[in-house]
Formats: structure tokens, sequence, C-alpha cells
């Protein structure tokens, strides 16, 4: 893609993850439980939470609140892709003269500016403008909390990307909008097959390459599988799952699964045929098969993953943990075997078939 003419987006870095949730003391529990993280900041039905640039905002909506729209429709889930710019109201004329639909126009509160146009099915993206004397993670409408700190055998550091679904024959606009209308670039494109079933992956990342959205469209030609599952479920496009990024994988699921989380199985086939397919740069064949990380590769390095359980009621959200070691794309090997594990996962019922409680 040519670098554009107009700079207007070349700053946006991913600022923040707004979730609509129905009960927001037990989802804010879930989070600080299973994966450690810290609560900043409290608002009017709204907590923020997260371990170093994590960052979510939690929303319980009120009576008369537009979120009650989204969780009769979707349950809950990500109902915000804030991003953070040096100049929201420029970004927000720019996008909406690009071609995207103004959800919120530029509006002031003290040291912050934020505005918001739509993104992909009910997602949309908040630009975030904070003056120099502001909190780097000061919101409208939060106050900010002490953060507890202790020791930790392993840590969360920011989000490496979202994985979104797509109802079909939207994909290629998808991708379009991004490149259009947020200067986002197209990196990977993979087509996955897996018995009867197929999908095609396009990533489409900033030119900050702070955010990236790997887009997944189901192909209806054959059978259905998870991917038509998750758009029937949540009813229409949406974020399947976010990856935390993590300088220790072994370290962070073993500390992760220690409170409660349970992870997506690898085949033991997977890992007796590993040896043939990478050359590990970091962990043992038996330290991946332990705790069912998946390995693959690009041209510049390696990348480890583990995919957590959807506990969403509907089997559609779930979380990733991931390691990279130079690599900046995907591997296709561990794309098809995400597929096939979430695809075993839903067939066996999901989480109330394993008796898993609601909190994503």
């Amino acid at each position: 893609m040519a670098t554009p003419a107009n700079r207007t987006f070349d700053d946006v870095v991913l600022d923040h993850v707004g979730f609509y949730v129905s009960d927001l003391a037990e989802t804010g529990r879930w989070w600080t439980d299973s994966f450690g993280f810290s609560v900043y900041a409290k608002g009017d039905a709204t907590v923020a939470l997260g371990s170093n640039q994590i960052h979510l905002v939690l929303t319980e909506p009120g009576e008369d609140h537009p979120g009650n729209a989204y969780l009769a429709k979707h349950g809950d889930g990500v109902f915000d892709i804030a991003l953070r710019t040096a100049d929201a109201t420029a970004a927000y004329e720019e996008a909406v003269a690009r071609g995207a639909t103004s959800i919120a126009p530029p509006t002031r509160d003290g040291d912050l500016i934020t505005a918001t146009v739509q993104g992909f099915g009910d997602v949309n993206h908040t630009f975030v403008q904070r003056a120099a004397a502001a909190a780097d993670d000061a919101l409208p409408g939060l106050r900010p909390v002490p953060v507890g700190t202790g020791p930790s055998t392993y840590s969360l550091g920011e989000v490496d990307h979202f994985a979104v679904c797509v109802e079909a024959g939207t994909l290629d606009a998808t991708v379009e909008f991004y490149q259009r209308v947020l200067d986002f670039e197209l990196i990977f494109v993979e087509r996955v097959e897996v018995g009867t079933q197929a999908m095609t992956t396009k990533v489409v990342q900033s030119q900050s390459g702070s955010v990236t959205f790997t887009l997944i469209e189901p192909d209806v030609s054959r059978d259905p599988g998870h991917i038509d599952g998750f758009l029937k479920d949540h009813d229409g496009a949406g974020v399947q799952h976010i990856a935390f990024t993590t300088d220790n994988v072994v370290a962070a699921v073993e500390a992760v699964q220690n409170n409660g989380v349970e992870f997506l199985g690898a085949p033991d086939m997977y890992y007796r045929l590993l040896p043939e397919r990478v050359e590990l740069v970091r962990y043992t064949v038996d330290e991946l098969k332990q705790f069912s990380v998946l390995v693959d590769e690009d041209h510049d390095g390696q990348l480890y993953q583990i995919f957590a359980k959807s506990v969403h009621p509907r089997n559609t959200i779930f979380m990733e943990l991931i390691e990279r070691l130079g690599a900046r794309t995907f591997g296709s090997g561990n794309i098809a075997s995400l597929y096939e594990a979430v695809e075993l996962e839903r067939q066996r019922g999901g989480p109330e078939a394993a008796g898993e409680s609601a909190a994503a």
C-alpha cells in the first residue's frame, strides 16, 4: 500500500477496549481473579482495569442507556476499540470525510477530547486526545483509584491483536474500509481449509503497528463451522478474541491456569510432528505440550500462542496469550490448529456443557 499523502492517522495507537457487560461486579472480578488485572479507575457503572499497556473499560448500561440494545443483541462484548491520537478532532473529521459514519462529534471534557465513528458491526472507534497535563489513562467520567502491586511470575504487556469475525461477502469491503478511512495496511492473507470447512483471513494494521485486526470470513459454500457459529450466536460481526502479549508464555499460562482459566488443548500428534516443522528458539517440546502452547514462525521469527476457552454464555468471545520472538505476522500452521481446536470445543457444547460460569 502506498504511503498516504495525509498523515492524520500515522500516530494512532490503541487507547483502550470498551466492553458492555450485564453484571459489572461479576465481570470485573473475573478479569482481576483470572488474569491478574488491576482496577485503576471507576465511574458510575464503569470500571477501568488492566495491566501495563492493556486498558479495558467495562460499562454496565443503566436504564435508557444505548448499551442495552447491544447487550440484547450480542450479550457481553466489545463495543469500542478506542484509538489514541494527538488530534481527535482532525482524526474524526478526516475519517468522516473518507466515508466513516459519525457516532459522536468531538467533545471536550477537561483535558480530554473524544469523538467517535463506527467501525465494523456494532463496534465503534473513539478517538481519544489528552492534554500534556492529563494522566496517560484518564477518561471522561472516571476517577483514579490506588492500584495495588504484588509479586508476579508473569506479565501481560499489551493487546497484540483483535480477531474479528465478519459476515460472508463483507471481508474485502471491511479491509477496504480500514485502508481507505484509517490508512491501515493489509499485512497478511490466508485461506484455511479444515475438512469440509473453510475460512479466509486478512490482517490489517495501523500505520504505527499498534492496532491489528485479524479479519475472518467463513466460506458459506462449505459446511458451517465455528466462524459461522460465532456470527449466529453473536448476531453479527464482532470481536471473536483478544490476544494479550507476554514475555514468557509458559509462566503466564501456568499462572493463569492456577487462577482457574481453562485453555483449548492440542492433539499429541501436533507435538510429535513439531520438531519436523519448526526448530524451537525457546522452550522444549515437552514444555509446550504440557501447557498446549502452539508455535509457528514467519520470516522474522517465531511466535507462541494459546487460546482460552470461552466462558461467555453464548460461547462467543475468548482470550489468547501470545509471545513473539521476532515474528511480526502469523504462521498459517497456528491458524489451522486454532480453527480445529475451537471447532472441537464448539462441537463439545462450549461452556454450558463444561459447566463453566459466564464472565467475559
